[in-house]
Formats: structure tokens, sequence, C-alpha cells
């Protein structure tokens, strides 16, 4: 009986990779019911351990979607995040880059963050966002709009018939990048698998670090300080990724020592970067990764999510962060921070369109600007990386024009800087987003450029 418990367990895992989510309502209602007659009959010890299983799971599924799209009958529609030609801007290639993402670490540990077995809602999330669509299920090389049972399969918005397996160019599709998933790792365990990661990397392979977890700081760091020359890399702290102490007492310690053994600290990295890497940490020490040096001349490219959030999010951080949020799916960040909970289909399809546009005018400034660092010519090449660096510049002017995040600390950074000021000053850019905002009814929430009391980030 057991055994068919933990099968329920990882198929509904199964089921919410491959978003089958009208499957997964049915399993988890099924596998409650076993749940509860395995009680009955065999009274067992373990019966806490099933009914946590049970919570998180439902916990689980029920945070996962930040913003639900309902169709014209209000029934929920199930989108899928993965990348494919209708949810990736179709843009000329810049630059004579090669690199391509091959190698991928994912490593997650958020304390108060939604989690199923060893995968959080983050992790889950950027799991999603770096893998390709599979060929849709009616027909063996095409996305479908609307599959047989009415949810939406394969992409966010655009016409049936492209197909997923191959690039714009008629070329094959690209493999995915491959994946390591590190919940809560020593500091023993993420060394030996980024090092792994690191001696698979190709001539032309890319490395991508995910990083989700809770920061520490030194005791004397504050926001803003700079690094030390004596010490640089570790006098600002990290992230945690493992707390010995959370797993002996199950209790969140109120003061964490600055010398946690598990610590990832920029200084960790910089040994990684003889390769190409590109980093992305979303963490309330983020700013501690600002500062890398450039000591193998290899491209290097960091996005950093905010520190702080509006205190009406601080008490939501258990469904995920805004900034994976953001780069997740970019509409659904969106909505959130605009507090809507739901959105019909067509407004979804309307809103959709404005983001492609947005993007597209995103990449032609970015690729025309003289400022543009080296590094981001090369990454922009990878279908991935392109789509991380355009959503990245999305959530940081939405953020910075939106009424509720006002100071530096509430947005994103990134390392080497991107020619932010070339966007903030564009206009075409600043319509859609007003466009966007009218859209989904919350204008008076976005401050108008060149007007009123609102301040922007300057470089």
């Amino acid at each position: 009986m057991v055994k068919k418990l933990r099968y329920y367990a990882r198929f509904i895992l199964v089921c919410l990779l491959l978003r089958k989510m009208k499957l997964v309502h049915e399993l988890l209602r099924e596998f409650t019911k076993q749940v509860h007659e395995y009680i009955e009959v065999y009274d067992s010890e373990d019966r806490l351990g099933w009914g946590m299983v049970i919570q998180e799971i439902r916990e689980f599924v029920e945070n996962e979607s930040m913003c639900s799209v309902l169709d014209a009958a209000s029934s929920p529609v199930v989108l899928t995040h993965r990348l494919n030609a209708c949810n990736s801007p179709q843009v000329e290639k810049c630059g004579s880059g090669y690199l391509q993402l091959s190698e991928v670490l994912i490593v997650g540990n958020c304390y108060e963050q939604t989690r199923f077995s060893e995968l959080s809602l983050d992790m889950y999330r950027m799991l999603q966002t770096l893998e390709r669509d599979p060929p849709g299920p009616l027909l063996p090389n095409t996305v479908s709009r609307v599959g047989v049972k009415g949810e939406v399969e394969g992409l966010e918005n655009g016409l049936p018939g492209v197909r997923v397996n191959e690039e714009p160019n008629g070329s094959p599709q690209r493999p995915n990048p491959h994946k390591y998933l590190l919940y809560k790792p020593t500091f023993s365990q993420f060394n030996q698998v980024i090092a792994a990661a690191f001696k698979e990397l190709s001539a032309t392979g890319a490395m991508l670090l995910y990083v989700s977890a809770d920061g520490i700081r030194a005791p004397s760091a504050k926001y803003g300080d700079e690094p030390h020359s004596s010490t640089i890399g570790y006098d600002c702290g990290g992230v945690v990724t493992n707390n010995r102490r959370e797993q002996e007492f199950n209790v969140k310690p109120k003061n964490t020592n600055f010398k946690e053994p598990h610590c990832i600290h920029p200084a960790d990295i910089y040994p990684y970067t003889r390769k190409p890497l590109f980093l992305v940490v979303d963490s309330d020490n983020s700013n501690a990764f600002r500062n890398f040096p450039s000591l193998f001349g290899q491209p290097f490219v960091c996005l950093l999510s905010p520190e702080v959030m509006p205190d009406k999010f601080e008490g939501m951080r258990n469904r995920g962060n805004i900034f994976t949020l953001f780069l997740h799916c970019p509409l659904a960040a969106f909505a959130y921070v605009c507090g809507l909970t739901t959105v019909q289909l067509q407004t979804w399809d309307c809103a959709q369109g404005i983001l492609d546009s947005f993007l597209v005018e995103c990449y032609r400034i970015l690729t025309r600007s003289k400022s543009l660092d080296y590094s981001y010519l090369q990454f922009l090449v990878d279908d991935f990386l392109r789509l991380l660096v355009l959503r990245y510049c999305f959530c940081s002017i939405v953020l910075q024009l939106h009424r509720g995040f006002t100071g530096s600390s509430f947005y994103p950074s990134c390392s080497p800087a991107l020619p932010e000021s070339e966007m903030m000053n564009s206009p075409v850019l600043h319509k859609m987003i007003i466009e966007l905002a009218s859209l989904f009814e919350c204008r008076s929430m976005f401050a108008t450029p060149g007007k009123g009391n609102h301040s922007f980030r300057t470089y």
C-alpha cells in the first residue's frame, strides 16, 4: 500500500512538470482517498507524514497559478510557459555570437516558500521557463491553439500550425539544456555539481546558474555597501543553501550567523567564470553579487532581484518571488503586482501581443546601443538567455513605473549594466506599458514618465 501511495505522489509530480493540471486535480482527489483508506485500515504511525504530503500538493497547486486565465465559459485555461515560436519574439540575430545554453543549475532554499517534494515554486517556474515545448498532441509536429478538452496546448498566444520543433529559419530545433535541480544543497554538494556542469561545457556552451535562496549578510554589511578590496567576494555575505539548525530543530533561526558553512558567496563562483556564465540570483541579499570582476575575460552576465518588496507582497513570499515570476511569465507577474487574480482569455491574448511588441522593441534598443556590453551580445544569440534578458528589462521598467515600488532597493539590477537609461527614455516602451495597464484597468497604479513626483533610477 505504501508503494502505491508513493507512486501516486511521484506521478502527480510528473503531471505537474508536464502541465497536465486537470489530471493533477483528479490524481489528488484519488490520492487523498487512498491515504484516508490506508490510515483507517492500518492505523499507521506515518499518518501525519502522508497528511503533510497531501497538504504540500494542495498548496503547491493553489499557489502555482498566480493569475487564472478564464475562457468565455469562465473556466480556467491551462497555459504553457515553455519556450516556443509563439512566446519568444522573432528577432534578427545580432553580432557574431555563437554561444548556446547547454548546462543549467537550479538551486532553491527559501524557507517560507511553498514546495512539493524537493521542488520549490521558484525552482518549478524556472524549470518550466528553460524547457522547449514538445510537439503538440493533435499532430506530431504542430501546436494547437486549443486542445481536445479545451486546454491551451503549447502556447500563450499565436496561431495554430506553428511548428515547435523547428527554429524560425527552418533548421532543426536545438535540444533542451541539461539541468541539475538542487534543493537545499550543502556547499559540498553545490560545488560538486557546478564543477561537473563546468566540466561538461563544450567550446560553444554556456552555463546558467539560478539561485533562489534566503540571503545572509555580514554583521557590518548594509544596503549599498561597497566591498573591501581585502575581502572582496566574501565581505557582503551571500545566499544560504542549507541550514542545519533548521533541519535539526525545524525552527527558522531569528539571528543567522554570518559564518554559515552552507553559504554561497560571490567569490565561490569566481573559478567558474573561466567559461561563459549566466547568473540569476533571486534573494533578499542579491546585492552581494553585484560587483563581479572580469577575471578571465569570458562572457558573464548577472541578473539580480530587488532586495526589498512592498509590505503587501512581503506576506505572500510563500507563493514565490516576484522577480522569478517576471522571468517565468511576465504577464502573470504584471497582473500580480496590479492586484489581479483573474484575466479573461481575450484580454490575455491582447496583452500578450503588447508584450511581444515590447520585447521586440526592447531588443532593438539593446542591439543598437553603443554602450551594450560584449557579454550581452554573446548571450543574446541563445533563445533562452535572450528571453531572460528581455523579460528582465520588462520587469525593471514595470517596477520603476509602478507607484507601489519606490526606491532603488525595490528594483532589479544587473551586471554588467544594461543601457536602461535608453529604455527608460523610450516613449515607445512607455506607451506599451501604459497600454498594458489600461487593458488590465489599472492605469492609476503607474506613473507617467516625466510627470509627477515618481523618481526613476538613473545610470
